[in-house]
């Protein structure tokens, strides 16, 4: 990651000294005796309920039956890219029938302008009048609920059409393409027979409609809008276009002002969406000199990723801004083109100048005459801003002879049409060469269809990426033209791919993860795309481009990275700091990860497997009627987003459990199942050795007498194959925690790229030692649970493999009493003990190896980290090496910020909304053309910009760095003194035996509040800092900070394929003209072409 300025105001000042000498006045032996009572006590507890001595007998007993095994981890990365590039090529063999068929109805079908037809319209369907009929392009369609697209009402047969609400459903253009486009229904069907995997299939037409299977109804919002346009889809303009280098030039001269400044902005706003990951651009706004709207990116190029857009796009709001009072300064002194040659910036591609402007007085010949002709590798595209005409013929000039395309927008409504337009443009040559090029986009949440809107009503969004291939018209007369028809796609839920992945091979703490072609995450289990505590989650902004160095930060040299990047195979290690509980805990890990390229796609794949245990995996074997028997016990199951056997391939098996289904691949009798038969081997067995378990909770059950611990609910197992069994010693309904060990512990069940936390927390502790800990949500109402687990080795020695986990959920209210119980103990002969936790001068504590408390004698303190309540004592442990800080990163945190500017940005995105704006403003302008500013922004403050001045509070995407602390397990105790302004506290800890548990005994005669708490809060990092008191310098690095993270860019792989420009592309269609009104600097337009290579 690129170098930081440290946060001044959170470095910590170390006020507190170790001091020596008879201070102490707590006697250790003591506090050793109450922490063996206790820990001796819980050890028997847990041991007893979790039958974790029978477990890892049986295992004993099959140990000489087991085979053990070292991973071969590039092996295993290889045959995982293998299996993904299969999935994936089945899918993008299915659209290329798709492709074919478009084609093929294209070419048959004679355009008839007077051509009337019925078609089911997505929102029409189902509609009836007052009268009770069919409304027209409505009628009857069958709806009814599929599990498949979970549990949405489908139409498998038909496919349905929906248009832009700012379009007419029956306009001939339209009508004639939903006409031809009707054959795709029949391939439809057939792809979805032929891989029932297959989700959403859709047409995207160049003409705006969007046919989409299975059918489905559309709603519209509550404005009775539906904005979708299939045309600016990431997916449609990846698969139309070719990578894009791209210079957008804003006039800001004083005849843009009122409405049509703000048409330029949100035509700039709308050009920038239509630019992806693959595509580099800048911004320069001018008038009588040439400004960069972000200075320090004069003379090169930066990607259009999420960051960089919403940066130049704020500089240009600011330089607009500016524009209408003040003559902005800066300037350029050298052409881009060399820099451009010099660091390689940019797609080299498609390449490309935007102008918005409202006129121009020249053609500016010798200018393209000497910079762009006669190649023409730079393309102009004039957007003519408001009514004028005068110099229209001038833009449509530049427009035509520069392979471009010139329009012009008088209102907000009409800048997405008018803008989509360069699309097509650019699509020409790849039209011409007949390249059908598959794309693959990045992961992404699409919220505005119908299926995820649903969706999410009951679920969180799903991430997803999208194959997609374009549609060209192949008729002879039209073939130089380059017609674009539109492009197919199918959805790929990115829970498809972890479908592919052998977790049982990947160990406890390992995973597989996938990057595109810019380092941008696909899928990691670290990737965390939404935000918001409870409610409906929401996407972060920039949650599809975070890269692959922001989750594996501790490569700071990005080796790991690059060459995934790369498309290399290859092998690379690092210690890795894992966090898990929500970010609060931390696993300290050797990770040595495998990588390598999937075959016909942009991506790549690694695997991470922790050293030690998490690189041998063992083979046990019994026989197919006894791991049966076992397997069907009612306490057995096993992990629902782990792949046994795929029951999506085919409907008929859609509806069996994995235990049915293993039964059934068993049986012989199912060739068309396709299950993983060594992982059914192998959870068999475990089937078969954790199968007394289930008697020896039962006797526990049954016998009363025995069961004197009231505070045990349930007793638990998960094995390595995702295979878990539960006891409950309690009724249901007298369950503390209702959610534990179900869907809604997200991680407390076996998911597609983890294992539980209680597995993996115990897997990390010495043998024979339980872990315990306390769930995140305790509050003082002192109604939580305690969580015990402990991990069963196959073998005595050092790295072997974890078999399994067992554990048991016990009341938090009864294990606290058998804390205090055992710390009212004393070894005196006469009774009397010389301390007591009951005494009002000390405090005990019991905190876990991570410094978080589970018993203290003020409730509210459970579940807080240590160092909040004794700062003091926190700090001289960390000083005495009892505790280390581990210093982490979040590179996807959420920050809440305080901004006092307008929020003008929701409106100016709605067409819809702004169609009213300009409403308004040409009746003001009817009123009285002198006051128009006047008039203008008394309408506009009202309708458009909603502006809102007052201060308010929002979450923004930040870096942060935080501490989180792990124990030194080789203290088993200590003590301390600290001077607290004379007075000295003193302290003992002694860790509780066979747990991860430390008791913590304070005198607190002392008042140390002078000593501030030690508290895990994150510090947001920040890069650039605002001090106007600290004069020029500190804001000029400050600017200089923010420069270099504008101008840092991390190695990248260009697209496989370009199709800039073809010879036979006929160029004579390249806009209307209809005017203009005032200026721009022929010299202006020299520098600006010497931007780009020629």
């Amino acid at each position: 990651m690129p170098d930081v300025t440290p946060d001044i105001c959170s470095t910590l000042s170390t006020r507190v000294t170790g001091v020596g000498g008879s201070h102490q006045s707590i006697p250790p032996s003591v506090v050793k005796l109450w922490a063996s009572a206790f820990g001796g006590e819980m050890k028997s507890i847990s041991a007893k309920y979790s039958g974790s001595q029978l477990l890892q007998k049986k295992y004993k007993e099959f140990e000489r039956a087991v085979r053990v095994e070292e991973i071969d981890g590039l092996q295993l990365v290889k045959r995982l890219a293998e299996d993904m590039e299969e999935m994936f090529h089945k899918k993008a063999q299915a659209m290329k029938r798709l492709v074919e068929a478009a084609e093929e109805a294209h070419l048959q079908h004679e355009e008839d302008p007077d051509l009337q037809y019925e078609y089911f319209n997505a929102v029409l369907i189902n509609e009836v009048d007052d009268g009770g009929k069919s409304v027209e392009l409505g009628g009857d369609f069958i709806l009814q609920p599929n599990d498949h697209f979970n549990n949405l009402s489908v139409n498998l047969s038909l496919s349905v059409v929906q248009v832009p609400t700012n379009m007419y459903n029956k306009d001939s253009a339209i009508v004639n393409g939903v006409y031809w486009s009707e054959a795709l229904n029949k391939v439809f069907v057939d792809n979805f027979e032929r891989d029932p995997s297959l989700i959403w299939q859709y047409f995207g037409s160049a003409k705006g409609f969007f046919r989409q299977y299975p059918g489905i109804k559309w709603k519209p919002d509550e404005h009775g809008v539906i904005a979708f346009d299939c045309r600016n889809r990431k997916w449609y303009i990846q698969a139309a276009t070719s990578p894009k280098d791209m210079v957008i030039l804003v006039d800001v001269s004083g005849s843009m002002k009122g409405l049509r400044l703000t048409i330029a902005r949100q035509t700039v706003s709308s050009i920038l969406d239509t630019l992806g990951d693959d595509d580099f651009f800048n911004i320069i706004a001018y008038n009588e000199e040439l400004h960069y709207v972000e200075p320090c990116l004069n003379g090169t190029l930066v990607q259009a990723d999420v960051t960089n857009k919403d940066s130049l796009s704020l500089s240009l709001s600011l330089s607009l801004a500016l524009s209408l009072s003040l003559s902005l300064s800066l300037s350029l002194s050298r052409s881009f083109s060399l820099q451009f040659n010099q660091t390689g910036r940019g797609s080299v591609c498609s390449q490309a100048i935007m102008l918005v402007t409202d006129g121009a007085v020249d053609t500016y010949d010798p200018v393209f005459a000497k910079y762009n002709w006669p190649d023409r590798k730079v393309r102009i595209f004039p957007y003519l801003i408001g009514r004028e005409s005068a110099f229209a013929d001038n833009l449509k000039w530049m427009a035509c002879t520069n392979k471009g395309y010139f329009t012009q927008i008088s209102t907000l409504a009409d800048v997405q049409e008018n803008v989509m337009e360069y699309l097509h443009v650019l699509s020409r040559p790849k039209v011409i060469d007949q390249e059908h090029d598959t794309v693959w986009t990045e992961a992404y949440i699409d919220s505005t269809l119908p299926q995820a809107q649903k969706m999410e009503d009951g679920r969180s969004p799903v991430l997803m990426t999208t194959v997609a291939m374009p549609v060209f018209s192949t008729k002879n007369e039209t073939r130089n033209r380059g017609i674009l028809l539109g492009v197919v796609g199918t959805d790929v839920p990115v829970s498809e791919l972890l479908k592919t992945i052998p977790k049982y091979k990947l160990g406890i703490h390992g995973y597989a993860f996938a990057i595109t072609n810019n380092g941008y995450i696909l899928t990691h289990p670290d990737l965390r795309p939404l935000y918001g505590d409870g409610g409906k989650k929401r996407r972060k902004p920039n949650y599809s481009s975070v890269d692959l160095s922001e989750v594996e930060w501790e490569d700071r040299d990005d080796t790991l990275r690059n060459a995934m990047v790369n498309r290399k195979t290859g092998i690379f290690s690092m210690e890795v700091k894992k966090t898990v509980d929500k970010g609060k805990r931390v696993l300290v890990l050797h990770n040595d990860y495998y990588y390598t390229d999937i075959n016909g796609t942009p991506f790549s794949l690694g695997v991470a497997l922790s050293r030690g245990h998490g690189k041998f995996f063992f083979r046990g074997n019994v026989t197919v009627e006894e791991g049966l028997h076992d397997l069907e016990h009612p306490d057995v199951a096993l992990a629902d987003e782990w792949t046994y056997c795929n029951i999506d391939e085919h409907p008929e098996h859609r509806y069996l459990s994995q235990i049915e289904a293993i039964k059934l691949y068993l049986s012989g009798h199912e060739p068309h199942l396709q299950c993983d038969k060594e992982l059914i081997q192998e959870v068999l067995f475990d089937a078969v050795v954790t199968a007394p378990l289930e008697a020896y909770w039962t006797s526990l059950v049954l016998n009363k007498s025995e069961n004197s611990d009231k505070g045990v609910e349930i007793a638990y197992l998960g094995s390595r194959t995702g295979l878990s069994r539960i006891n409950l010693f309690v009724v249901p309904d007298e369950l503390t925690n209702q959610d534990f060990l179900t869907a809604e512990d997200k991680e407390g069940v076996f998911n597609a790229d983890h294992f539980p936390l209680w597995y993996k927390r115990a897997a990390e502790q010495v043998p024979g030692t339980f872990v315990y800990s306390l769930p995140f949500n305790t509050g003082s109402e002192n109604k939580s649970v305690v969580l015990a687990s402990t991990a069963i080795q196959l073998l005595d020695e050092r790295k072997s493999p974890i078999a399994a986990a067992v554990g048991i959920q016990m009341k938090l209210e009864f294990f606290q009493k058998k804390f205090w119980t055992a710390s009212r103990q004393c070894a005196a002969l006469d009774g009397k003990c010389s301390i007591s936790c009951d005494d009002e001068n000390i405090n005990c504590y019991l905190i876990d190896n991570n410094g978080f408390v589970l018993v203290a004698e003020d409730y509210t303190l459970t579940g807080k980290f240590f160092g909040e309540a004794e700062g003091a004592v926190m700090n001289k442990l960390l000083q005495m090496g009892s505790f280390k800080r581990v210093t982490l990163y979040d590179y996807q945190a959420i920050c809440w910020i305080f901004s006092e500017s307008s929020d003008s940005g929701r409106t100016l995105l709605d067409p819809y909304f702004a169609f009213f704006a300009a409403v308004k403003w040409i009746l003001t302008e009817l009123v009285i053309f002198l006051v128009e500013f006047n008039l203008y922004s008394w309408w506009y403050s009202d309708l458009t910009a909603k502006a809102q001045r007052i201060g308010r509070t929002m979450q923004v995407p930040c870096d942060t760095e935080y501490p989180a602390f792990v124990s030194e397990r080789t203290i088993k105790e200590n003590t301390g003194n600290i001077d607290c302004d004379g007075c000295i506290k003193s302290f003992v800890i002694q860790q509780i035996p066979s747990s991860n548990l430390f008791m913590v005994v304070v005198d607190n005669k002392c008042d140390c509040s002078m000593i501030e708490p030690i508290t895990m809060d994150p510090i947001e990092i920040m890069y650039i800092l605002y001090w106007p008191e600290a004069g020029d310098c500190v804001a000029a690095h400050n600017e200089s900070l923010k420069c270099e993270r504008l101008k840092f860019q991390k190695d990248r792989r260009r697209p496989d394929t370009c199709h800039p420009f073809h010879p036979a592309e006929n160029s004579i269609e390249c806009g209307g003209a209809l005017g203009l009104t005032p200026s721009l600097m022929a010299t202006l337009l020299c520098v600006l072409l010497a931007l780009l290579p020629r």
